[in-house]
């Protein structure tokens, strides 16, 4: 599960460029499932026929990026920003420019030393920010395929820290996805499941709501990440890193999802019922797929199991293996034994 997740961390695939996301899943889940396709939206979709009721187990492929916005004469780039981004996490990254073939950059700035003494108290927005791939021209720059549009991702590969703990760009929702895959190659239930990767979702959550339309399903289960709280700068926090997998009561403080009761019972009487570690999330901010798939139609009640992670939204986001494999754990029990859900 851990050379899953580095290979899915590691791939490049902003919101709307999700390719080689989308060739990762479509080759983990073929020998998995009866039917695979992909919808005209982008969305993968991964069918294991059944019995009702019929189950969407789903998690988002994008990352957040950037994108070329223009070139100056100079060959230096702007760019605009894709996807929730804190600025200051940008300064002095180095970015791959997904051209004609792949391009390295750093995204500079005009220097401290240079500063006048309110811009530095001030901080550098994105806006004034630049990406130098070191061309000497705007003729240079396109050469290699690099123009308006060109979507850009973080230069960072995913690291082992010690304890089991994994840093990396993109774990949001790249843990998802390996939970979700973990759970379906292990399924041992008579439910029709439906495996999903979503595109766009960082940028409004586009394609759960389009596949959640399409396929109708009974009821729905998110695979993502929760902002852990555990360390510095945080008081009173919640969800711990190494604390267990993570039950969605609400997010969004109540704007995006309210877990139904029924599905909330159910997860958790299964985490108990087989000892898995698990915390409960109320979230003021941020929301998942959730969030439309349970308004679709006439509703599909909906849950969400997420993995807590720290720094959430940068090139250095850490999560703990161990979190990882309850997230999955708690995913496939709860899969298998859906008819407790009737009974809530």
């Amino acid at each position: 599960m851990k050379e899953l997740l580095f290979r899915l961390a590691n791939a490049h695939g902003i919101s709307g460029y999700e390719d080689s996301i989308r060739e990762i899943l479509k080759e983990e889940m073929r020998e998995h499932v009866d039917e695979l396709r992909i919808d005209k939206l982008g969305n993968v979709i991964g069918i294991k026929h059944g019995e009702e009721p019929s189950i969407m187990i789903a998690a988002h492929m994008d990352e957040i990026g950037l994108m070329v916005k223009s070139i100056d004469e100079n060959g230096f780039i702007k760019f605009t920003k894709i996807g929730g981004w804190y600025d200051a996490t940008l300064l002095n990254s180095r970015v791959i420019i997904h051209g004609k073939e792949p391009v390295y950059g750093v995204i500079g700035s005009k220097p401290p030393h240079l500063m006048k003494e309110e811009e530095r108290k001030k901080g550098i927005e994105s806006k004034e920010m630049f990406i130098d791939i070191g061309a000497k021209s705007k003729e240079d720059v396109k050469k290699y395929g690099i123009k308006i549009g060109t979507p850009i991702s973080l230069d960072v590969e995913a690291k082992e820290l010690i304890n089991d703990r994994i840093t990396g760009k993109a774990l949001d929702d790249r843990v998802g996805l390996a939970v979700m895959l973990q759970a379906l190659k292990n399924y041992d239930g008579n439910a029709t499941i439906y495996a999903v990767g979503t595109v766009q979702e960082e940028v409004g959550l586009k394609g759960a709501r389009t596949s959640a339309f399409s396929l109708s399903p009974d009821v729905a289960i998110v695979c993502e990440v929760a902002i852990a709280d555990d360390h510095p700068g945080i008081k009173n926090g919640n969800i711990k890193v190494d604390g267990g997998a993570v039950i969605t009561v609400a997010d969004a403080a109540g704007r995006g999802l309210i877990t139904h009761p029924a599905v909330l019972k159910w997860l958790e009487n299964i985490a108990i019922e087989n000892n898995i570690p698990y915390q409960l999330e109320v979230a003021e901010g941020g929301t998942t797929d959730a969030a439309v798939i349970h308004v679709t139609r006439e509703g599909i009640p909906s849950g969400v199991i997420s993995v807590p992670t720290r720094y959430m939204h940068s090139g250095v986001e850490v999560v703990s293996m161990r979190d990882v494999e309850s997230a999955a754990k708690l995913l496939k029990m709860a899969i298998e034994n859906v008819e407790e859900l009737a009974n809530e």
